[in-house]
Parts: structure tokens; C-alpha cells; sequence
């Protein structure tokens, strides 16, 4: 936009302009209307035209500049708006005892949010916490540096604490956000004493010295390097972990913890810089106490188990006894089996006996645990060990466990037990639950897989397919979903609320898409209890149209699905743009017919009225070619009246009010009838047809409409005549077929092919045939129709060696079969 002082200079311009212009036409306008004067006012039309112009572009150029300073407005109060947060938030983090540093790009200098004061007492300049080898030790900051590269270059996170000079601990912490690198710095609150100088080191003992002191302990004890691993054990922790069953690799001594419980102890002793005593609640063994101290280059730690204290100021107890509960026991169907501190049987239910084949009255006799075990493993059904003796010394550690453990057994046998131990309190036996896990992990494994079909089938579905939680979150989807709304996968894996899924809609589809999935949203977030399943159409801005449905399912969750419809809608559209064409086309067509025919007929009837004065030779005497062309001209003229007549039947019939006019036919009389028409068809033919007709005697009583069925007959014979040659014949056969009159009619003329028998009963489906001349394609249309109305059958076939064969039943009362049909 140009600028608002230009903008009123040629506002004020135009303004001028106009009036001038007005003022000096005014004269012109006044004068009468003649050449000269038109010539002489051109220069004021054109004044008038740049005059309006001018008003045009002021009131355009008044109304962006409202536009502009409503924009500039709502602009400067969003800017406020966001300096106020921006501030809010910087206030808050400058409250925080902690330097924040960030890093928004690699060639900009950071951003150190925090007061400076808690990393560097006394300095006021946030740059000054950038400088590490102020306020750290060099190894330190040179750590610290090369954390910072790494987390800047390769996005690698860390989270360390570092000693500062002054002895404070100071914990710092790198994190990736987006393409921002942030480091956090505070004070943990501990204090280290300084680093020992010179002859001072030779106070913490080397890892030498310490192996000599640990090799006499009683006790597990072990030595570690700087990077936290094993190198040194002494004979009790090797026998330590062998009674735990713990194997290390060839020539090194097993560790009894894993990856992350040591880099724990390491920043312990790290956060510490001291002795520290912790407990440490191990898989196997249980709850293990630990003496962690540092050395000069790596740490050492010894562990014992447990000392029970006594408590103060309480009466001596007398040992439980378990017999109050061996009743509960016997009635339980889960085996379980209790055995003394001396590793006896004491006592078992009988599904323990069950559960493993054992034999009750050996039993009985209270055998060792291992007696049992070697039994058990004797007969195949303990779980496949390779090394049976360490399995067994592992599993009777049970007898030193102070809380219940659980150790699932794979049998051979295919089944699966979840063998529970828990110390028998007081007696310092055990009690083992045998809980039979087979059934439970089968039907685990048939939910896991048929899970697993149906999250392959919703993948393979050509539907997007999305069901929502009570609380509105996506619970379940497909890739579909994702394809059709063009979500990335990853932000629909993390369980979205509808109300994210309508933003990002919104983002994907700007015109309308955060209309759509609000107004899904009603659907979702409906918890009326009546509510009923929807569907209906989308047509998106895209020009996609999608067909939704909201079904609820009996968990109270919601299902949603969308089918893209776009081509299949096409298809339907441009279908029934073609099926009402086609309609319109043959409405057109038979109002055409029926117009031409009752035109037609009011000529025809001149036509055969001259011909029949001329046949009567009333007006003359004609000679012998007259007389020819005369019958040729009645001949025609009958077979063209008659086909008016059929395309009127036809059209009667199309409107729905044909009727017949049911009466009892002599059967003899409707045969000569339709003879009689066929003679007079083919009265200026050289050689007629010769016809032989045979009626069956005995007929039953035939009611039907006269005038039809003699049009039918008619319609028969004259087709068998055009497909025949002069002076062939022509066969009318009138039989009975039970409760039906069957009219047969064949002749030995050309044949009609196959691949027409098809289009022959169609109209206006005249064939040619070898030559022969082609009709109106009515007759058999007209035969077809008229049948039909009687409640009867036309068949078509060939006739051998050579011809056709036409076949019409009809009801023998066509009243009665029509009244029983209804």
C-alpha cells in the first residue's frame, strides 16, 4: 500500500479535478446537440470520465486505509499481548535458583536465562558462566565442554554433576528441544572438600592395596575400575555367585548387577565423594546391604545379607504352627507343598500329587526337596536345564529368601508353571504354590493372535478407521485414517484428543477442516445414553467426498469410520445423467410414434378408399395393369394400416390402459379371420403362400380377447410368409396342452440365425435375413405383448432341416388365470 500522505495528496487531486471538470461542462452541457458541438464537447467527456475516476480511487483508497490501521491495531495489541508472557516467563525463570542457556542457532550467540549470582557468586554478567574454566576445575570444564559440543552437534543429552571451585556441587543438564540446545545449571546443595594436592593422595588407597585387604574378608567384596567394571573378586563373592547361578565369560568373574544399577552406585559415590551404605533389593537374592567407598582410580564395595534386629520390649513367641492351615491347603485345588527348614516334606495337598504324578504313600514318608527334585527330573518333568546341579542349588535358595518370589517352570510336557516360594514364617522352611499357567498363557497366546488378525485386517481395510475413549482420546486406528486426512502416523500412535485431531485437520485442510471434525466432535463427546448411530456424506474443500458413520460400541467407546467416495460418486452421477437421457430420449420417441400414426391415418384412410372405388370399377373400367397396381396399392395400404394400428396397441400398452375384452372365441373363426387378413396383405403377390391349418378337435372352452389373439395369429403368418418363398407353406397348427391352448406356426422358409433370435421380439428390430426384405420390427412385438396380457408363453426355434417354428400358449380361460394370478 502506498503511503497515507500520498494517498490524501491524490485524493485531493481527484476531488479537485472533479469539480473543475463539472464546472468547466457545464456550458456544454447546455448547449442544443449537433456535430460541432459533440466535436466540441469530447474534451469535457473525457474531464467527466478522469473526474469520476478520481472519486473512485479516493473512496478506495480511503477505505484500505481503515483496513490498514484496524490491521495495524489488532497486530500491535497481540504483540503486547505476547511481551507480557514473554516477560511473565522470563521474570519466573529469573526466580529459579538455576542458569538456563540457550542455544537457537550454532552461529548466534546463546540466551542465559537465571540469575548468574547462583553459578558464580558475585558476578553480574550473564556471559561469564559461559566461561567454565572460571568457575571449574580443568578437567571439569573440558568434560563439560565436550558434553556441550556433542549434545550442539549430535544432539547426544547428558546429565552430570561437576565439582565447582569454590567446593559446591553443580548439576548440569543438556536436553535437545526441537533444533534448540538448552543447558541447565544448579547448585545440588552438597559440597566436596578440594581435590588432595601432592603428598596428599598417597591417603586413599590404589586399587592394589584395597585387593590385599579384600582377599581376607569373609564377606562378598569386589574391586572396580574407574569405567565402573569388574576387576578383582574375592573367593566368597565367586562362591556368592555361584550359589546364585551366575555365570561369567571365560577367565572373568560374574557380576551380580546389571548396566544400570552400577552406573547408579558410580554416581552415588560420585555425588557422595565418600563411604556410603545402601541396600540394594537384588533379583535372586533379595534385599542385599552394600559398603560402596572410593580408592584412587576406581571404587570397591563389599554386600552381606540382611542381620534380622531384635526388638525391643517384646515378649517371647512361640513358633507358628501351619496346622490351622492345612485344612485351607487340602481344600485347595492349586498344588502347594510345605517344606521344613531341613528341606522335609511336611506336608501337600492332594492336586500336588496330581499335578505331578507322584505317588502318595512315598509321599508320605516326607522326602528331601532334592530327592524330590532328582525324582522329578528322572521322569522328564522338570524344565530342560543344561546344567541340572546349578539349577537345583539355585532354585533351594529359596530356603534363604525373606519375601516370595516367583519363577515360571516350562515343562516338556508343553505345560507351564508359575512356581511361587515364600518363607514359612518362623519355621525357616518353605512354602511352594505350583499355579498351573498353561491354560492361562494359551488363551494369552489366542488373544495375542487374534489381536493380531484384526490389527492386520484394520490395516488392510480400504476404510479409515478411528475409535475414541470415553475421554475422547483416539484409542485404535488404521493407516487409512491417516491417509485419507493426511495425519502423520507418529502423532496418531501417541493417543491424541479429538480436539488435537480437529487442529491438525485444521492445519492440513486450512478452508475447512476444523469445521468438519467439529462437527464430528458432537458426535463423539455424546454421552446421552439414547443416542443412536449417524452417517452421512463430507464433501471437503479438496474435492474428495468421504462417507462417514459414528457407531457406538457396547464399552462405551466410539467408532468412526470414512470411506472415500469420489470415483464411485462420479460413476453414479454421470450414470443417471445418461439413464434420464436415455429415458427423455424414449418418452421423446414414443410421442413421436403416436403423433405420426394418428397423423398417418386420416391419409391412409383416403388412400384405401380410392383404391377400393377404383376396384369396384365404378368410375370405369380399368385394364389389367391398372388392376395390378391397384391391389398393390390396397395391399400396402392394408399393411401399413395395420402396422399403425400395432404402434398404437403398443402405445396403449406403454400408458398401462390396455385391456381385454374377454369373451368365448370359436377357435375356427379367429383362424379364418387372421387367413383372411394375410390374403388380403398379400393380394398382389404373383404366388401366395400355401397355408395348411389343423385344429385339434376337443378343444376346451377358449376365453380370451378376440381382436388380440386374431392380431397374433396375423402377426405369426406374415412373418412366416416375408421369410418364405412364393408358393411355399406355411403350417397353423391349434392343439391343447392340458388347461392351455397352444398355436403352432412353422414354415420351411430361410431360418432366422441364432444370433437374432435374441433382438427379434424388440422393436422396431426388423431383420434382413438372406436378402429378404426387412419389416417394421412390430410383428413379433405385437405378438410378445399380446401374449403376455393373456397370461401366456411365445417361444421361438428352428425348424429341420430348414425354416422356423413359432410356439404361443395361452390359457384356455385367460380371465380366470389373470383374476388367479392377482
Amino acid at each position: 500500500m502506498r503511503p497515507a500522505g500520498f494517498r490524501k495528496r491524490t485524493g485531493f487531486l481527484a476531488v479537485s479535478t472533479a469539480h473543475l471538470a463539472l464546472f468547466s461542462a457545464s456550458p456544454a452541457l447546455a448547449t442544443p446537440l449537433s456535430a460541432a458541438t459533440v466535436a466540441s464537447a469530447a474534451p469535457y467527456a473525457i474531464a467527466l470520465g478522469a473526474a469520476g475516476f478520481g472519486v473512485a480511487a479516493t473512496l478506495m483508497a480511503a477505505k484500505w486505509r481503515r483496513i490498514a490501521e484496524a490491521a495495524h491495531r489488532r497486530s500491535t495489541e497481540r504483540l503486547g499481548t505476547m511481551r507480557a508472557a514473554l516477560d511473565e516467563f522470563e521474570t519466573l525463570l529469573s526466580g529459579m535458583p538455576e542458569v538456563t542457556i540457550i542455544w537457537k542457532d550454532s552461529g548466534l550467540e546463546p540466551s542465559i536465562l537465571g540469575p548468574v549470582t547462583e553459578i558464580l557468586p558475585g558476578e553480574t554478567r550473564p556471559e561469564a558462566v559461559l566461561d567454565f574454566r572460571s568457575w571449574l576445575e580443568a578437567g571439569p570444564a573440558r568434560d563439560l565442554a565436550n558434553r556441550l559440543t556433542d549434545l550442539r552437534i549430535d544432539g547426544r543429552t547428558f546429565e552430570i554433576s561437576v565439582p565447582a571451585r569454590d567446593g559446591r556441587i553443580i548439576r548440569a543438564a543438556g536436553r535437545l528441544i526441537g533444533d534448540t540446545a538448552c543447558v541447565r545449571l544448579r547448585p545440588s546443595g552438597a559440597t566436596v572438600e578440594p581435590p588432595l594436592q601432592g603428598d596428599a593422595l598417597t591417603r586413599i588407597p590404589s586399587l592394589a592395596d584395597a585387593q590385599a585387604i579384600l582377599a581376607s574378608l569373609t564377606i562378598p567384596a569386589w574391586l572396580r575400575d574407574k569405567d565402573g567394571l569388574l576387576v578383582y573378586a574375592n573367593a566368597a563373592y565367586l562362591h556368592f555367585t555361584r550359589s546364585l547361578g551366575l555365570k561369567g565369560e571365560r577367565g572373568t568373574a560374574p557380576d551380580i548387577f546389571d548396566v544400570e544399577t552400577r552406573e547408579r552406585h558410580i554416581r552415588s559415590l560420585e555425588d557422595a565423594s565418600d563411604t556410603i551404605a545402601i541396600t540394594e533389593e537384588h533379583e535372586t537374592a533379595g534385599k542385599l546391604d552394600l559398603v560402596l567407598f572410593p580408592l584412587s582410580g576406581g571404587s570397591a564395595g563389599y554386600c552381606y545379607l540382611p542381620q534380622a534386629r531384635p526388638q525391643k520390649a517384646e515378649p517371647e513367641r512361640t513358633e507358628p504352627d501351619l496346622g490351622h492351615l492345612t485344612t485351607v491347603i487340602d481344600a485347595l485345588a492349586t498344588p502347594v507343598a510345605v517344606f521344613d527348614k531341613n528341606r522335609r516334606l511336611t506336608h501337600y495337598n492332594s492336586a500336588y500329587a496330581e499335578f505331578w504324578g507322584l505317588d502318595i504313600d512315598w509321599l508320605n514318608t516326607e522326602p528331601d526337596e532334592r530327592a524330590i527334585l532328582d525324582k522329578l527330573r528322572t521322569q522328564g518333568l522338570l524344565p530342560s536345564e543344561p546344567d541340572y546341579r546349578d539349577w537345583r542349588a539355585k532354585h533351594l535358595m529359596s530356603y534363604a529368601l525373606t519375601a516370595p518370589r516367583e519363577t515360571p517352570w516350562y515343562l516338556p510336557d508343553g505345560r507351564c508353571a508359575n512356581v511361587i516360594a515364600a518363607p514359612a514364617t518362623g519355621t525357616g522352611g518353605v512354602i511352594y504354590v505350583f499355579e498351573d499357567m498353561t491354560e492361562r498363557l494359551a488363551l494369552e497366546t489366542r488373544h495375542n493372535a487374534l489381536i493380531h488378525v484384526q490389527r492386520e485386517t484394520l490395516n488392510a481395510l480400504t476404510e479409515g478407521v478411528a475409535v475414541f475413549g470415553t475421554n475422547g482420546r483416539l484409542k485404535l486406528h488404521n493407516p487409512r485414517l491417516s491417509l485419507l486426512w493426511k495425519l502423520p502416523m507418529n502423532a496418531l500412535g501417541s493417543h491424541p484428543h479429538i480436539d488435537e485431531l480437529t487442529e491438525a485437520a485444521g492445519d492440513t485442510f486450512p478452508e475447512d477442516g476444523t469445521r468438519i471434525w467439529r462437527e464430528l466432535k458432537q458426535g463423539i463427546i455424546d454421552l446421552n445414553p439414547t443416542r443412536s448411530d449417524t452417517k452421512g456424506r463430507i464433501a471437503r474443500s479438496d474435492g474428495r467426498l468421504l462417507d462417514y458413520a459414528i457407531v457406538r460400541l457396547p464399552d462405551g467407546q466410539t467408532m468412526m469410520t470414512f470411506v472415500d467416495v469420489s470415483e464411485s460418486a462420479n460413476y453414479e452421477r454421470v450414470l443417471k445423467e445418461r439413464n434420464e437421457a436415455l429415458i427423455a430420449a424414449d418418452k421423446l420417441k414414443d410421442t413421436f410414434v403416436q403423433n405420426v400414426s394418428y397423423e398417418l391415418r386420416s391419409p391412409l384412410t383416403n388412400i384405401i378408399g380410392f383404391a377400393d372405388l377404383l376396384a369396384s370399377q365404378e368410375v370405369g373400367p380399368l385394364n389389367e395393369r391398372q388392376r395390378t397396381y391397384t391391389e398393390y396399392i390396397r395391399s400396402s395400404s392394408a399393411n401399413l394400416g395395420l402396422l399403425i394400428d400395432n404402434i398404437l396397441d403398443l402405445a396403449t400398452v406403454d400408458a398401462g390402459i390396455a385391456q381385454l375384452n374377454t369373451s368365448v372365441l370359436d377357435i375356427d373363426t379367429i383362424v379364418e379371420k387372421a387367413k383372411a387378413g394375410l390374403s388380403a396383405a398379400s393380394s398382389g403377390s404373383e404366388r401366395p403362400v400355401d397355408l395348411e391349418v389343423h385344429i385339434a378337435r376337443d378343444l376346451p372352452t377358449f376365453i380370451a380377447d378376440g381382436t388380440r389373439i386374431v392380431q397374433v395369429l396375423y402377426n405369426l403368418l406374415s412373418n412366416a410368409a416375408r421369410f418364405s418363398d412364393p408358393g411355399a407353406r406355411i403350417w397353423l397348427d391349434v392343439s391343447a396342452r392340458g388347461d392351455r391352448i397352444v398355436f403352432t406356426v412353422e414354415d420351411e422358409g430361410v431360418g432366422i440365425p441364432e444370433d437374432m433370435r435374441s433382438a427379434m421380439f424388440q422393436r422396431f428390430e426388423g431383420q434382413s435375413v438372406e436378402g429378404r426384405q426387412r419389416g417394421a420390427g412390430l410383428g413379433l412385438a405385437i405378438v410378445k405383448t399380446f401374449v403376455n396380457l393373456h397370461g401366456g408363453t411365445v417361444s421361438v426355434e428352428a425348424r429341420e432341416p430348414r425354416g422356423t417354428k413359432v410356439t404361443v400358449i395361452v390359457p384356455a380361460n385367460t380371465q380366470a388365470a389373470l383374476n388367479a394370478g392377482e
